[in-house]
């Protein structure tokens, strides 16, 4: 093989995996959420009270990666995304204790359960936003 077409190999190969990883980063999570926890409803479903909380812990926790406002840092994505927006609470809660390494969100198990359901309460309030990166 001549050095032009190896070169040529290795940048197909790296434009392959970039989009690979940024399909990734579209919400190709979802597909790895077992239909038992896709279905798990929000034990604090519309309680001001959770999604105040639920801000509060997105600040503390999400924010560095995420933005003040979920807006997105860097090369961390926006969440004020209309693929966030229309996830099912129990798909929001999966990601947050299994994490995607993938594309760079590390788990969150360590919260305990209801902060994390409180965080959903909180990412659930946010609004898709036309300029989301």
């Amino acid at each position: 093989m001549k050095p032009a077409q190896v070169i040529v190999i290795a940048i197909c190969l790296l434009l392959s995996a970039t989009l690979l990883l940024a399909a990734a980063g579209d919400g190709l999570w979802v597909t790895k959420v077992p239909d038992k926890d896709r279905s798990r409803p929000n034990p604090f479903d519309a309680s001001p009270a959770a999604q105040t909380a639920g801000a509060k812990l997105f600040k503390q926790n999400c924010s560095s990666c995420h933005g003040d406002h979920a807006e997105g840092k860097g090369h961390h994505p926006s969440l004020l995304t209309e693929r966030v927006n229309s996830a099912t609470p129990g798909e929001l809660e999966w990601l947050l204790t299994n994490g995607s390494m993938k594309n760079g969100m590390p788990s969150w198990s360590r919260l305990p359960e209801q902060q994390r359901w409180q965080i959903v309460s909180f990412l659930k309030t946010l609004q898709p936003s036309s300029t989301a990166k």
